[in-house]
């Protein structure tokens, strides 16, 4: 066990032998090396900073975790172009109280209660999903060759790699129905940091000097985010996007109808024709983003909310904590051999099931209730090895147990009344696949690569998927984004994470989760620890610097085989925070911006 476990185990003891748990608590997480950001009201946590602050501002301006998340969202599609987005789509999971001083703000444009709302607490909680669809046109052999290879160029880099946008639908959807202040107001930040521009940092300079090539190949790309000449933008050098304002300005006066019936779908539809891609208007007019009910589960007692399919995320997350929680990963050490080897098996196990079951609830059946049984979880335990790693060709060769981004952004979002919203965003890799709009001002997603483009073939994020998740009209691509909000044995609001990562978004979420309620550690501390990843194919685990030498030939003598890869997501997370007066209301939050990335921040509301 390493010295960082020893100290974690000794601190949860200290706690444990207290007579004031709520000291203890104090004691155990203020003693660690890294600390969150403390508000005495609400906090942003997103992966660029002038987007984080436009969140904090809106908070400070009355408006409520959804006004700030959606205000953040609209200014990532300016300041982190390579995620944020108008062309994209993703998940969106909130909770908000029924009572406190902006509980109200929105009631009567709501209108009826939510059949898919789940009542938890002192409030309700739901989902949003705007993933983006196939166009109408669109056939299981999009992508294929003559001779039945996949076309890796058309599915990462071609119009037909574009799949009807949902982003705009989500947001302004869910700001109508639970935000407190008007769309115009909330999106007037955004605005002006297309117009007047924002200074770049160095994360986006080193990203667009990176995606030259990808980007250059458009003309309307290479103009808007290229210096005349084709030079690179250097951190500190303005970047203004005047197009994409005047889109954002449409968006703000006519809503979801200037994207999906009005001016920007007359531009997409324009290049559609014009290039060769599939996206109609009947495509754009046909566009909903329904209300989901949260699928729920439970770590140490916390009920647990996130994304249910199309998002195959939430289910494996669930999985993954039924299994691995009786197996008292505390007890053999954060990030110990012992406990590493027990994550990796789970989840090899849990991909399986998520590449070979999961797909779009529309369209395709699936048998969650029995995945998320304590029974199934049982059974897949006793699967697991507990000194030796079960090869993937021998798990693939199983029959089936049941029958029946890198570039993506996440934000976390904790308002003063404890309010909380979890989302994530994407265009599937990063920038998508390049092409920009032209007279629009904004970029297209590759999401068409999450399908099944040939059973068994490796996508971008070498997932090996099933026919459960094959092209079809109008379908949804299975997604590993996994927004997710954690709460209190007794219902009280607890924490708001998720992560981009493509694949590795469901293990960062889970191990944010562990290191939070099971290793004992801070909400910045459980973000900043060493990760690893597993998901059967490639048969190897992933890891990031920080495993000890000891602990990389332990797992080796089990039988792994160990890659070390760059730093995996970004765990922006939030936090409510309760005083010791056990009256259950907030006295603040904490924010983690996951220190993976340079440019993204936690910003406080300042009251």
């Amino acid at each position: 066990m390493t010295v960082r476990s020893r100290l974690a185990l000794g601190l949860a003891a200290l706690a444990v032998a207290s007579p004031h748990p709520v000291l203890a608590n104090l004691l155990q997480e203020r003693s660690q090396r890294f600390h969150p950001v403390e508000s005495s009201a609400g906090i942003v946590a997103a992966q660029e900073a002038q987007a984080a602050a436009v969140g904090a501002q809106i908070l400070r301006e009355g408006g409520n975790a959804v006004d700030a998340a959606v205000a953040t969202s609209f200014a990532l599609a300016v300041t982190l172009p390579q995620a944020g987005n108008l062309g994209g789509g993703g998940f969106l999971v909130l909770w908000l109280p029924k009572r406190g001083p902006m509980a109200t703000c929105a009631a009567a444009a709501r209108g009826p209660e939510l059949p898919e709302a789940i009542q938890l607490g002192r409030g309700e909680a739901v989902a949003l999903n705007f993933r983006e669809k196939a166009p109408l046109k669109a056939g299981p052999d999009l992508f294929l060759n003559p001779d039945g290879t996949v076309n890796r160029r058309l599915a990462l880099r071609s119009l037909l790699s574009t799949g009807v946008p949902g982003t705009v639908a989500g947001l302004t959807q869910v700001q109508q129905r639970y935000g407190c202040l008007p769309l115009a107001t909330v999106m007037q930040p955004a605005i002006r940091l297309a117009e007047q521009g924002f200074a770049v940092g160095p994360e986006l300079s080193a990203s667009l000097e990176a995606a030259a090539p990808i980007l250059k190949a458009d003309p309307s790309s290479a103009a808007q985010f290229f210096k005349v000449g084709g030079a690179p933008y250097r951190p500190g050098e303005l970047l203004k996007q005047p197009l994409l304002a005047a889109s954002l300005r449409c968006i703000a006066q006519q809503g979801a109808r200037c994207f999906y019936r009005g001016p920007l779908a007359q531009a997409l539809v324009a290049l559609m024709q014009d290039q060769g891609g599939l996206i109609s208007r009947e495509d754009l007019e046909r566009y909903r983003a329904p209300w989901m009910r949260p699928l729920r589960g439970e770590l140490q007692g916390h009920p647990v909310l996130t994304m249910p399919p199309p998002s195959g995320g939430g289910a494996t997350l669930l999985q993954l904590l039924n299994v691995l929680e009786p197996l008292q990963l505390q007890t053999t050490g954060l990030n110990s051999a012992a406990t590493i080897h027990r994550m990796v098996e789970a989840m090899n196990l849990a991909y399986r099931d998520r590449n070979r079951l999961l797909g779009d609830p529309d369209q395709v059946a699936m048998p969650l209730d029995r995945l998320l049984s304590s029974r199934y979880a049982d059974q897949q335990r006793q699967r697991i090895r507990l000194d030796r790693h079960r090869p993937a060709a021998e798990l693939e060769a199983e029959p089936l147990p049941l029958h029946g981004g890198t570039n993506t952004t996440h934000l976390s979002v904790v308002d003063r009344d404890g309010g909380m919203v979890s989302t994530t965003t994407t265009l599937n890799t990063a920038y998508g696949n390049g092409i920009s709009v032209p007279g629009a001002g904004f970029l297209l997603n590759n999401e068409m690569d999450d399908f099944t483009a040939k059973p068994g073939a490796p996508n971008a994020y070498g997932l090996r998927q099933g026919s459960q998740n094959a092209i079809a009209p109008e379908r949804r691509p299975l997604s590993s984004m996994t927004p997710t909000l954690v709460f209190h044995r007794d219902g009280r609001p607890l924490l708001a994470t998720g992560s981009p990562g493509g694949s590795r978004i469901i293990t960062t979420v889970l191990q944010v989760l562990l290191n939070r309620l099971v290793h004992g550690l801070n909400l910045a501390s459980a973000v900043a620890e060493t990760r690893i990843h597993s998901q059967l194919w490639p048969d190897q685990i992933s890891a990031e610097q920080g495993l000890s030498p000891d602990t990389w030939r332990l797992l080796e003598q089990r039988g792994h085989e160990l890659k070390l890869r760059p730093a995996m997501g970004s765990a922006n997370s939030a936090e409510v925070r309760y005083g010791g007066d056990h009256q259950g209301l907030p006295v603040g939050s904490w924010g983690v911006a996951d220190p993976r990335r340079l440019d993204a921040a936690a910003v406080a509301e300042r009251p």
